[in-house]
């Protein structure tokens, strides 16, 4: 089981340096940010962009895999974001994980001004944006003439550090977009259904699960081929109320077939409050423990 962590950009580098300099130390598998113009009632901020955010990271760590969680089209476009991911990569050393995501409702969809998609338009876009970018990381070139994108002779020159491409990791719950994580995913992501009963969440999580293995099996992906990952802080429970309850948390996802797991950094208040206290213990009782291979059996 890998533990990965999600740092929000909502404070200046000054501050932020710490959290990611220490998510490394601690010994977490994977850092991630969050990839919106604004996110709910931090839209007043301060917020600031997922790209120079990591690139700042990989220069203030050396080991922890980055990423987005998750990129989506609400505002990017394939054409410049593959430039952003090659140069992410190259700079990380190979350390780059794009999550992906088709991208909600709310301030990131309206602060362009753009109409508001249906969900099966915003699935559509998603398809096109995800083909694209894939055509693009591994050919070095691709023009595209889509609904939503179009593309003339494009070009992601030198490509990317990691070969043929850095991994996608895609953030899926419906039918549509399971299909195309099962096709284009190095990893699979999920929140869970949206819950105020932490039983029913794990229930969902189970149900997910299972919709996932069949669209792995009609991609033709292999048992153990797709990394699956889970969002723990989707639940109703904060995962880092307490470090027992975080073990007790990661236990099941891994009884459930999950490779990793991902928490917040704890906030001072709002989204994510908690303890820093909790973090460290986590950090020095946990993982170690879920790390500590298995003692053989007493004859």
């Amino acid at each position: 089981m890998r533990v990965g962590i999600v740092i929000l950009p909502d404070q200046r580098w000054a501050q932020s340096a710490r959290r990611w300099r220490l998510a490394d130390e601690f010994g977490f598998d994977s850092a991630w940010t969050y990839d919106h113009i604004g996110w709910r009632e931090l839209v007043d901020g301060p917020w600031f962009d997922a790209v120079p955010v990591l690139t700042a990271a990989a220069s203030v760590t050396s080991r922890i895999r980055l990423g987005t969680m998750v990129a989506s089209p609400n505002f990017r476009h394939p054409v410049h974001f593959a430039r952003e991911v090659t140069a992410l990569d190259d700079i990380s050393n190979g350390r780059l994980t794009l999550g992906l995501g088709a991208g909600g409702v709310g301030y990131d969809a309206a602060v362009l001004g753009l109409p508001e998609l249906s969900p099966r338009q915003r699935v559509d876009r998603f398809t096109e944006f995800v083909t694209l970018l894939d055509r693009l990381l591994r050919a070095g070139r691709a023009d595209a003439a889509g609904q939503y994108y179009r593309a003339v002779d494009a070009r992601s020159t030198p490509g990317c550090v990691q070969r043929p491409r850095a991994p996608f990791v895609v953030a899926a719950n419906g039918p549509r977009s399971m299909r195309l994580a099962a096709r284009f995913g190095q990893g699979w992501v999920t929140t869970g259904e949206r819950c105020d009963d932490l039983d029913a969440w794990w229930r969902s999580v189970v149900e997910l699960t299972e919709r996932f293995g069949e669209a792995e099996a009609h991609a033709g992906r292999g048992p153990g081929e797709v990394d699956r990952l889970l969002s723990l802080d989707a639940a109703p429970v904060f995962s880092l109320s307490s470090a027992g309850f975080f073990a007790d948390a990661v236990g099941r996802a891994s009884e459930l077939g999950f490779t990793d797991v991902i928490t917040h950094w704890p906030r001072a208040d709002s989204w994510y409050a908690g303890s820093e206290t909790v973090l460290e213990a986590v950090a020095s009782e946990v993982l170690p423990a879920i790390r500590k291979p298995p003692q053989p059996a007493i004859p």
